[in-house]
């Protein structure tokens, strides 16, 4: 991923009792209104662990442990192009105050398709509900 032309971005799929948080983008950004795992980009002097953990901090006020990966996902929106780095998480502590966000649910997984998500955040609940059906047996 050293495509110059290519953003890394960071993602938190944030696990709590059953349920993971989404957050609904504002209305003043690209993708308005779409649903998303929070995250950011990652700056070139840090890790997208240390990326993940500092942007969760700074949109959510909450703390998290890193768990496990997924598989990043390249996805080329019309005015740029990311690589989105998802971690699957737990929340580990604080009180949720979406700072940048419209909006934040805690949602079963199963629901993840009822929801307008932005384009690479599809990618990523795909993969996350293949690798949860795997390892709880469920087709």
């Amino acid at each position: 991923m050293h495509d110059p032309k290519i953003i890394p971005v960071c993602c938190a799929l944030i696990e709590h009792k059953g349920k993971v948080l989404i957050a609904q983008r504002n209305s003043r950004v690209s993708n308005a209104n779409h649903w998303e795992f929070p995250g950011g980009k990652q700056e070139k002097s840090e890790t997208a662990e240390e990326c993940l953990i500092r942007e969760i901090r700074e949109e959510l006020s909450i703390t998290i442990v890193i768990n496990g990966k997924l598989e990043p996902v390249i996805h080329h929106y019309p005015d740029k192009s990311i690589a989105l780095i998802p971690f699957i998480c737990n929340y580990s502590g604080g009180k949720v105050n979406p700072e940048e966000h419209k909006k934040i649910l805690w949602v079963d997984p199963k629901e993840f398709p009822e929801f307008k998500w932005s384009g690479a955040d599809i990618k990523i609940w795909e993969q996350y509900l293949e690798k949860v059906n795997k390892k709880t047996g469920i087709e």
